[in-house]
C-alpha cells in the first residue's frame, strides 16, 4: 500500500478544517486501501530520509513555511523524480517566495471575493476526481482566485467557476480564467490541486471526500 505524507505546517493563516481533514484523509486511505497516511507539521521531518518512504506528498499548508533552501530543493525534486502532489486550498497560499513551488503547483492564491453559494462547472467528466460529480453542482465556498497560473495549455482544468453564478464587479481585471481543480505531469510525477475544502464541514461531505480521494488515485496511477 502506498503511504502518503500529509504536511499541515502553516506559518500564515490557520484554518479550522485541519484536524478534521487530517482525520477525513486517514480513514478514507484506510477504507479505499488506496493508502496509509502520516501527517506532520514538524520542519525536522521534511528531510530526505523521510520523504522517501512515500508515494505522495499532501499539503495542508498556509504562508511562508520556513523551509531551507535543501528542503524546498527536495519538494521539488521529489515530485519532477516521479513523486505525486496533492495541494488542497491553501496550499495555494504557500511559499510565494519560491517560485519553482508555484510553478509545480500551478498558481498561487490571488484573493477569494467571493464566500458564498455559488454554481461550478465540472469541465472533465471522466477524471477520478470528478467522475462521480453532475455537470453542474452548487456549493458554499470561500472561492479562490489565481495568479501565475499555469494556463489551459499547461494544466488540465477539472472544474472551473460559473462566472454567471457569482457578481463579476468583484472580479479583479487581471484575472480572466476561474479554475478551481486541475491537475498535470510535472517531470515525471503528478500533482493534482483543488480549491475547494476551507470549510470544515465540507471535509464530511461525501462528494468532497469522492472528489479528493480521486485526485489522491490519480497520482498515485490508482484505480479507484
Amino acid at each position: 500500500m502506498s503511504r502518503i505524507l500529509i504536511f499541515a505546517y502553516n506559518a500564515g493563516y490557520r484554518h479550522n478544517y485541519i484536524s478534521t481533514a487530517i482525520e477525513v484523509l486517514t480513514r478514507l486511505g484506510e477504507e479505499s486501501r488506496l493508502f496509509r497516511a502520516y501527517a506532520t507539521e514538524d520542519l525536522e521531518e521534511f528531510n530526505l530520509d523521510v520523504i522517501s518512504g512515500f508515494s505522495a506528498i499532501l499539503f495542508l499548508t498556509s504562508g511562508e513555511i520556513p523551509f531551507s533552501e535543501k528542503q524546498k530543493e527536495l519538494l521539488i525534486n521529489f515530485v519532477r523524480g516521479g513523486g505525486g502532489f496533492v495541494g488542497i486550498h491553501n496550499a495555494a497560499d504557500t511559499l510565494y517566495s519560491y517560485p519553482p513551488y508555484g510553478e509545480m503547483l500551478g498558481g498561487y492564491f490571488h484573493s477569494h471575493p467571493w464566500t458564498q453559494e455559488a454554481v461550478f462547472i465540472v469541465e472533465d467528466s471522466e477524471h477520478p476526481s470528478t467522475k462521480h460529480l453532475p455537470k453542474t453542482f452548487r456549493a458554499f465556498e470561500e472561492i479562490y482566485l489565481f495568479k501565475n497560473w499555469l494556463g489551459r495549455e499547461k494544466t488540465h482544468v477539472l472544474i472551473s467557476l460559473d462566472t454567471t453564478s457569482v457578481d463579476m464587479g468583484k472580479a479583479p481585471k487581471e484575472v480572466s480564467d476561474y479554475p478551481i481543480a486541475w491537475c498535470h505531469r510535472y517531470g515525471g510525477g503528478k500533482v493534482f490541486y483543488t480549491a475547494f475544502g476551507h470549510q470544515t464541514k465540507r471535509w464530511r461531505e461525501e462528494w468532497f471526500q469522492r472528489h479528493v480521494l480521486g485526485g489522491i488515485a490519480w497520482v498515485l496511477d490508482k484505480e479507484i
